[in-house]
């Protein structure tokens, strides 16, 4: 069964005051026709679109990839069932283009380390504290670059007991079942029915949801899973603190049902939330709150709270290192941490498909983790989550473009193109309009229309190239950035990726603002192609996508409209350069922010809402929380990962 989780950030909205004499914000537009309870949902990392059978390919591109105008429209959990689908052919296809042994022989010709603590037992390697050391790993000439880690886990047995249906009205925080764990006992088993409350479709109609009290203490680990064996409920779960804040969800770990795992961080209460898809209450104290709709139908949910075994390893990493690492096994969660220790990438699902052809990182396993070191000394690998023995594949490798040194080129192409979307799951060769076409549409004129190129140029520069250099991380990082205003067309030569900035939803056949061929962990495939289509971001004001939506009288349209494009330009090299989507909703601006409500964010709309003026942001790559709609755990390193890949 597949495990996944998403945790959840701190939703921050824009507030401006208004003062006598002061230019009225424009106000920060929210997605249309969504509803409260869509937005906790959205805000949990669950979507809220219709899904795909399963195993089905759902509809639209794929939004790990690109950047969709509207997030409640997007499968996230149909997308992740279909990329785990496609990971192991896409695995075995990577390592036959590139001539390279099979996974099966890769596996038996890597160095085997045994796990020190033994078997039945937990409490040895629990943290990166108390991590066992592998001193023989690394990228050096008298290490190994490849190895295999076999283990067990072992956690505490907990055989739940049955308990009863909480009686009705059980649908808010308030108004939760005690199970009685954290008082004796450790692990329950429900049987219960979401649809039979006073708010079910025979009462209010706003849907029925099913609140579960418990107890913990800090290092315990919550676990909720359900099952339906029958009818057609669809649950979905979450773990509130008694704030309301949720920090655990989960939808679709084994079908359409749910699982999740929560590190407890202190001792308290805590409440488990059993609702259907897509039905979180805009107010979990209320539970009249939900927007109706949701499926209903018996379930059973197994809940408990136990000491947890989870297994660490010290591996040590140059600057520069690629980390990739593959479980199989017991395992439904492997981590990496870096050397503050901080968790810098969890995963409880294999997207590796999104690698390119090029890359040499491994992909076969339940879960995949991938990483690029950017300080010197002692790294974390960690396995959670499950119950048996586990075979760990451990990769490293230096950056690609090291050695004869190459210079990796970016290609700014203004000027409309024949593109093959295939590769972005499109329909084949189409024909691109020029950026020229859309200039007039944010009011500019055409006199301007240079200067506007040179603001989109000068953005994504300072954001690919400047930024990067002036990180001091690495002095052989080195970007080339040509543009078909100035530049002859280089498409084609070697080391040369490139994005397109012009033409529209219709021309592509692709339903995005942008997407990238690949996301690209150590920058192995160095010859790629993004797209920055233009008709969404020109669309009349209202939307929270359209950059006319942010402009004024007070606005300088060229500053505001080049910055936004170069921003928008960056994110999507970004992806090709190694980087996962972040989280747009947390206080943290990153170019790498994944697309929803909060595109003022990644545009650089300061608070006063208006774009092109002085208060202005200047959005950069740096830490950030993955978004959680994408099933990653962590702070991503969006510049360190491009800064080591894009090394000559």
């Amino acid at each position: 069964m597949r495990r996944s989780i998403a945790t959840v950030g701190a939703l921050v909205l824009g507030l401006a005051t208004l003062l006598p004499g002061v230019v009225q914000a424009a106000p920060q537009p929210s997605e249309p026709g969504l509803s409260p309870a869509d937005q906790a949902s959205l805000a949990a990392g669950i979507p809220v679109a219709p899904k795909a059978a399963p195993g089905a390919k759902p509809t639209g591109p794929n939004p790990f990839l690109s950047l969709p105008p509207d997030a409640s429209k997007v499968d996230y959990s149909g997308w992740a069932a279909y990329l785990k689908k496609q990971a192991s052919a896409k695995a075995a296809a990577r390592l036959k283009a590139q001539g390279a042994p099979s996974a099966e022989a890769k596996a038996a010709a890597a160095v085997v380390v045994d796990e020190d603590e033994p078997d039945g037992t937990y409490g040895s390697n629990e943290s990166p504290t108390t991590a066992q050391l592998i001193q023989t790993f690394g990228t050096g000439s008298r290490q190994n670059s490849a190895i295999r880690i076999l283990g067990s886990l072992d956690p505490q047995s907990a055989l739940p007991a049955a308990r009863a249906a909480t009686p009705e009205d059980d649908g808010a925080i308030p108004l939760a079942g005690d199970t009685g764990i954290g008082a004796g006992t450790t692990a329950v088993i429900t049987e219960a029915q979401i649809g039979d409350g006073p708010h079910g479709s025979a009462g209010t109609g706003t849907n029925d949801f099913d609140f579960y009290k418990l107890t913990a203490t800090a290092g315990q680990t919550i676990t909720v899973d359900t099952d339906t064996p029958t009818g057609d409920l669809d649950t979905l779960v979450a773990v509130y603190t008694p704030d309301g804040t949720i920090v655990a969800s989960n939808d679709d770990a084994d079908g359409f049902d749910s699982f999740l795992t929560y590190s407890v961080p202190s001792a308290g209460a805590y409440y488990v939330i059993v609702a259907a898809y897509s039905g979180l209450p805009a107010d979990p104290f209320n539970p009249a709150s939900g927007d109706g709709g949701a499926s209903e139908g018996p379930y059973a949910v197994t809940i408990s709270a136990t000491s947890a075994d989870t297994d660490y390893f010290a591996v040590q990493l140059k600057p520069g290192d690629v980390l990739g690492a593959s479980v199989k096994g017991a395992p439904a969660y492997v981590t990496v941490y870096d050397t503050d220790p901080r968790e810098a990438h969890g995963s409880r699902q294999n997207v590796t498909f999104i690698y390119p052809m090029d890359s040499k990182l491994p992909g076969g396993g339940r879960a995949v983790t991938d990483y690029v070191a950017t300080k010197a000394g002692w790294h974390y690998l960690g396995v959670a989550e499950g119950k048996g023995s586990y075979d760990i594949t451990v990769e490293a490798y230096r950056p690609p473009l090291q050695g004869d040194k190459p210079t990796q080129t970016l290609f700014l192409d203004f000027d409309g193109a024949r593109v093959n979307t295939g590769v972005f799951g499109g329909t084949g060769n189409v024909e691109l309009s020029p950026f020229s076409a859309f200039v007039a549409k944010w009011g500019i004129a055409r006199a301007q229309e240079n200067a506007l190129v040179d603001a989109v140029i000068a953005s994504a520069t300072e954001s690919l190239k400047a930024d990067l250099a002036a990180s001091g991380l690495n002095s052989r990082f080195r970007l080339k950035i040509l543009n078909s205003r100035d530049h002859a067309d280089p498409w084609g030569q070697k080391n040369v990726s490139r994005v397109i900035i012009g033409g529209t939803i219709a021309e592509s056949g692709i339903g995005t603002i942008g997407i990238a061929q690949s996301i690209d962990p150590g920058n192995f495939e160095t010859e790629e192609t993004a797209l920055v289509l233009q008709d969404v971001l020109s669309d009349p004001a209202g939307g929270p996508a359209s950059l006319n939506t942010y402009l004024t009288d007070a606005s300088d349209r060229v500053a505001f409209v080049g910055q936004a494009i170069g921003n928008v330009t960056a994110h999507e090299a970004g992806h090709f350069f190694g980087n996962w989507h972040t989280d747009n909703s947390d206080a943290s601006p990153n170019l790498m922010d994944a697309g929803g409500a909060n595109f003022h964010v990644l545009f650089g709309v300061g608070p006063d809402g208006i774009g092109g003026t002085a208060d202005d942001a200047d959005v950069d790559f740096g830490h950030d929380a993955f978004s959680p709609a994408e099933g990653f755990i962590g702070t991503e390193d969006t510049l360190g990962r491009i800064v080591f890949g894009v090394t000559s």
